[in-house]
């Protein structure tokens, strides 16, 4: 694969999709930037980038903190000499209705998801501009869409992802920066893992997956891989028409909602 061939990129989140970016990244010949604020991600990244024998330089930061932020890109444009592609992939999941939810977690949630693509978007877009263009790439969900009952503040970042990224790409467009955004359905990642147990406590992980899995007319959830192809796709020349757009990778999810 050499679809990238020459591309500098930066990704946040090195762990579930995140991680499969940018290996794949990586893998077809960009140079890469990855950050997250899990350590253990990170090293497990590291580690699995060196068995595959591609190089990658991680970072740790924080995307809803503004001078972590700042570190991060200028580590990236001094690394890489300029960034060409973003992945805004970082992103945490608190559960409970509204009612549950408290304004520190909801705050927390809003920062994270939805802030981190503010401020990398903020300080990368300058970066662009000096290259005469460039892609941006958000990991919104299927829960911006049609959610699931007790999560309020995730579906409701992820939505606010979907209205960020027009946004970006609309401002964005004289720039020559595309801007597109990618929802998932249920995705085999950690943070699913998680949602399994927050779920169905008690019950074995790949039961509660089967079951996530018959919700989808396909019959079972994604991998990470099949995500970080799409998301290959929206980033390459072969989506140079491609700005402002959201594409659901859902295994028919949504096209059956409502439907008896």
């Amino acid at each position: 694969m050499c679809d990238f061939d020459g591309k500098a990129a930066l990704v946040t989140g090195t762990t579930g999709i995140g991680r499969a970016i940018a290996l794949r990244f990586a893998a077809g010949g960009a140079r890469i930037v990855a950050a997250g604020i899990d350590k253990e991600g990170n090293r497990e990244l590291a580690d699995e980038a060196m068995r595959r024998g591609l190089v990658l330089h991680i970072e740790h930061s924080d995307v809803s903190d503004p001078q972590s932020v700042s570190r991060l890109v200028a580590v990236a444009v001094r690394e890489l000499g300029g960034i060409d592609i973003l992945v805004c992939a970082a992103a945490i999941h608190p559960f409970g209705t509204v009612l549950e939810t408290d304004p520190e977690t909801w705050n927390r949630c809003m920062a994270v998801n939805v802030g981190g693509v503010f401020l990398l978007s903020r300080a990368v877009v300058p970066e662009m501009r000096k290259r005469g263009g460039g892609c941006i790439l958000n990991l919104a969900s299927v829960q911006g869409y049609a959610c699931q009952k007790g999560v309020a503040a995730y579906a409701a970042s992820k939505g606010a992802i979907h209205s960020l990224t027009r946004a970006l790409a609309l401002d964005h467009a004289a720039d020559r920066i595309r801007v597109n955004s990618i929802s998932p359905g249920s995705v085999r990642t950690p943070m699913l893992a998680r949602s399994a147990e927050h779920f169905s406590p008690g019950v074995p992980p790949e039961e509660v997956f089967a079951r996530f899995g018959a919700a989808h007319p396909l019959g079972r959830i994604a991998t990470s891989e099949e995500i970080a192809e799409v998301a290959a796709f929206l980033a390459s020349d072969k989506a140079a028409f491609c700005t402002g757009s959201d594409l659901v990778v859902d295994g028919g999810l949504l096209a059956g909602i409502g439907v008896s």
